[in-house]
């Protein structure tokens, strides 16, 4: 497996092991310059890609994985020193089997971003407001629930723009079990709105439809465990209020790989 920081289209720094390997990028990056990840084969992996953001474990499909250095407005998503300074840590290896084989949130990935195909879950969505990072749909998997108020982190959010055919897809890259679901819609009143129902549609053609509240915390859903490998919600029907602004602060999907 393979890490490097690439700039201009070559690669300034780079650490190739099996298994495990580890870069320490003693520079400060600059605005074009990219992480890429090369595994050995698709499979589980353990990483640190910067040490404010932390470990996770991710599915990883086999294929490179490429994140763009936030810079301006697409950082705006992110706590003030990620990717900050002039030393940096970057760290990835096999992954453990009691690190995924566990029940467990399949839908946390603080390093999902527009530009991921490669390492799940990765969220994608039809509307992000005014196309700002606070709020992009991977907001919603970054495992940060502040939720009483809005805009820069910690209370970026997936944004909808006010518009009522907004959805927002989750996938797995691979078939998991699960059976729970929790979400935190954003609170900040009396700017925001919130959504009174929302649908959920899963890859093997079920649907749940879900009564939401006017909360600052979860709202948890439980149901006969199905397996999937993806699933959408949509159909978010806005409350009676004179706010046009609800938001979905996070989704944790439980369960675990089937």
């Amino acid at each position: 497996m393979r890490i490097e920081i690439v700039r201009n289209g070559e690669a300034i720094a780079s650490s190739e092991q099996e298994r495990e390997t580890y870069l320490v990028f003693q520079q400060e990056y600059q605005e074009g310059d990219r992480i890429v990840f090369t595994p050995e084969g698709s499979g589980f992996v353990t990483l640190q890609f910067d040490a404010v953001l932390g470990r996770s474990t991710l599915y990883s499909d086999g294929s490179p994985f490429t994140m763009d250095i936030p810079f301006g407005q697409k950082h705006d998503c992110y706590q003030e020193s990620v990717f900050k300074g002039a030393m940096h840590f970057l760290w990835v290896r096999k992954a453990y089997e009691w690190e995924h084989g566990c029940y467990r949130n399949l839908a946390l990935n603080p390093y999902d971003c527009h530009e991921n195909t490669a390492l799940f879950p990765h969220s994608k969505a039809n509307i992000e407001t005014r196309g700002e990072s606070v709020f992009a749909s991977r907001n919603a998997i970054d495992g940060i629930v502040a939720s009483n108020w809005h805009g820069l982190w910690p209370w970026s959010s997936w944004g909808i723009n006010r518009d009522p055919q907004a959805k927002l897809t989750l996938e797995f890259g691979r078939n998991v079990k699960t059976d729970r679901i929790i979400l935190y819609t954003r609170a900040d009143f009396p700017h925001d709105a919130w959504w009174i129902e929302g649908t959920f549609a899963f890859s093997d053609g079920s649907e749940l439809v879900v009564k939401l509240e006017k909360k600052d915390g979860p709202q948890e859903f439980t149901f006969q465990e199905k397996t999937i490998s993806w699933l959408t919600l949509d159909r978010l029907i806005k409350a009676d209020d004179p706010s046009p602004f609800p938001a979905l602060i996070q989704i944790e999907v439980y369960g675990k790989d089937a």
